[in-house]
């Protein structure tokens, strides 16, 4: 399993406890820095999420991408979805979340005046994009997943916090037309 934007290396650790062979990367030094402080035991490496990146692990692919939290940080999305489906054999499976922002979710912090606090314009750093359920949808169907599922996080229906999305790479590929 690959985790994909692993931070501080705490999800990995947990998914080797659970048994999976496991392998984090993160493009944060100081974040690999603290997994590997954390927890020698495992493998973490420095590197963006790009298509290259069994390349640059000399990896195999993995029957399984996870990616947490991560998508709303990347400059360049489609790298990232690219990234994650290249790095999967045929047949595996992609799980990714990241927080929710659907059309009454976004009205609701309108309405309360609570849009700027929630955007965070003013961080440093932080979420530089905001996904909603097509949107997300779209830029990973875009990159070939197939078999999207999703489901809401957290809160009330609709007012979610997060969104999960599982997609699979296909077994075949897919000829056009």
């Amino acid at each position: 399993m690959l985790d994909l934007g692993c931070g501080n290396g705490w999800l990995s650790h947990w998914l080797t406890q659970q048994g999976y062979d496991e392998i984090g990367v993160d493009p944060s030094p100081s974040g690999i820095e603290i997994a590997r402080k954390t927890y020698p035991h495992l493998t973490f490496a420095s590197y963006p999420a790009t298509p290259d990146l069994l390349k640059h692990l000399q990896r195999d692919p993995f029957d399984c991408v996870i990616s947490t939290e991560v998508v709303e940080h990347c400059y360049a999305p489609r790298d990232w979805a690219q990234a994650c489906y290249a790095a999967l054999r045929p047949g595996g499976s992609l799980i990714c979340s990241t927080p929710y922002h659907g059309y009454l979710k976004n009205l609701v912090l309108a309405l309360t005046g609570k849009m700027d606090s929630h955007f965070t314009a003013l961080w440093d750093g932080g979420h530089i994009k905001f996904w909603s359920r097509p949107t997300l949808t779209q830029l990973l169907t875009d990159s070939g997943f197939v078999d999207l599922e999703f489901s809401g996080a957290g809160r009330v229906p609709y007012l979610w916090k997060s969104m999960l999305f599982k997609a699979h790479k296909p077994d075949h590929p897919i000829s056009a037309g």
